[in-house]
């Protein structure tokens, strides 16, 4: 595959597919590169009944809005994974399947892309594998009984697919809750290690949850407006696709056994800590001041939308009730919804932090020509939502186009020079 090409863009899910519907539009030649099928992990790396948080009409790509008939329902796995292969094909992207990009390096002619096929060499390099990269599992799974069967959230299908036995979910975010209720509905034993987390109604005052976030501008809020960086570390909201709220008072309700945060494992015994009761409090917090706010923007705005009652904290007796060990000899299965790391240590270039984290301003590196793009908080907090990628990737297009523009204006200078009689001679041609 060795070949030359104005930028790379490595990664075929939706901020890849956006970066190059944006080149193109700027007339930058480009290639994609995908290792497995055009959106990928929405294909193989998420359980059957998973769907999106946002409703359907937030699916929102260049030049692409959702256009079916249930703007407030919520897409699967695979309807997402279909919608961005007609998207791809629609918008005419070039993408090479298949393709495993083993490391990025510096070259004299710009970026050298090393893949399971051969190189290519680009002026430019846009690394959008997106937010969800590498599993993060903890290091006391290592402690675990060997006879547990683990799995990470991204390999869990669904209920009948897992060995018999209880099952420990280890964490609650919208994964982990969403599997532990679906779990428990299936009439599993499930226990749920519990750390922090966000809780929020998924309808309030006669509408959706995203409504409002996108109608108050939370959404395109920018990381730059934070008052303290740190903000961008939060937990994910409890959400579920659907009318109905997620949150641990509903899960115990079903049958889930709460605990506090996994501290650790020894001789087939689990242990937690003693957070439970303050993890609960913060997460209904949080719901409450979602509720204030929403009130607080229908009085300034005179909005219509119907008042809803007050609604205080739940009690949460079972909180203070939670064991603190678990004999994992009836546990057959460990789930870790513990989210997912970012693993770029294949870019050999010196943008990363010392938690290999990019360093960049709205994806744009110190190192020329290589960008990040899908990112968590790249420069709003949809950065990484289907509806926000696309905001970062015209910005993003808009830098290399005039970079590819600085470039072949440089060329064609080079190209000629003036010969001692006046004339003017062709010279060899730049390196690209």
């Amino acid at each position: 595959m060795d070949a030359t090409t104005d930028v790379v863009v490595i990664g075929a899910g939706q901020a890849g597919l956006a970066m190059s519907r944006c080149l193109t539009r700027r007339g930058v030649g480009h290639v994609v590169l995908e290792r497995g099928r055009v959106g990928e992990r929405w294909r193989r790396e998420r359980w059957d009944s998973f769907t999106l948080l946002s409703p359907n009409w937030q699916t929102r790509l260049p030049e692409r809005t959702y256009a079916g008939s249930d703007p407030d329902g919520f897409m699967t796995g695979r309807e997402v994974a279909a919608m961005l292969a007609d998207y791809a094909a629609h918008t005419g992207a070039e993408v090479r399947e298949g393709v495993t990009v083993r490391a990025v390096d510096r070259d004299a002619r710009g970026w050298r892309v090393t893949t399971d096929h051969g190189e290519l060499v680009a002026p430019a390099v846009v690394v959008a594998t997106g937010d969800l990269d590498r599993p993060a599992v903890p290091a006391l799974a290592a402690d675990l009984p060997p006879g547990v069967v683990q799995l990470h959230t991204r390999d869990y299908r669904q209920p009948g697919a897992l060995p018999p036995g209880g099952v420990l979910v280890v964490g609650a975010g919208p994964s982990g809750q969403q599997i532990a209720g679906e779990l428990a509905r299936a009439g599993r034993t499930v226990h749920l290690a519990v750390g922090r987390h966000k809780c929020l109604p998924r309808r309030y005052r006669g509408h959706d949850t995203y409504w409002w976030m996108d109608r108050m501008g939370t959404l395109s809020r920018t990381r730059d407006s934070l008052p303290d960086p740190s903000a961008t570390r939060t937990p994910n909201a409890v959400l579920t696709g659907g009318t109905r709220d997620l949150d641990l008072h509903r899960l115990v309700a079903e049958g889930v056994v709460p605990h506090g945060r996994l501290v650790g494992v020894r001789a087939g015994v689990a242990a937690f800590d003693d957070t439970l009761p303050a993890v609960v409090a913060e997460a209904e917090d949080n719901a409450v001041r979602f509720r204030a706010k929403v009130d607080g923007f229908v009085a300034r705005t005179g909005l219509a939308a119907p008042p809803e009652p007050a609604r205080l904290p739940r009690p949460a007796p079972w909180a203070h009730d939670a064991d603190a060990t678990l004999d994992l000899a009836g546990i057959g299965t460990v789930i870790w919804a513990t989210g997912f790391r970012r693993d770029f240590s294949w870019v050999h270039a010196p943008v990363l932090d010392a938690a290999g984290e990019p360093v960049h301003d709205r994806g744009v590196t110190a190192a020329e020509g290589l960008s990040f793009l899908g990112l968590k908080w790249l420069h709003r907090r949809s950065s990484s939502f289907l509806d926000g990628v696309g905001a970062d990737a015209e910005y993003l297009a808009d830098q290399l186009a005039e970079a590819s523009r600085i470039r072949w204006r440089t060329r064609a200078a080079s190209r000629v020079r003036w010969s001692r009689s006046g004339t003017l001679a062709a010279a060899p041609a730049a390196s690209a």
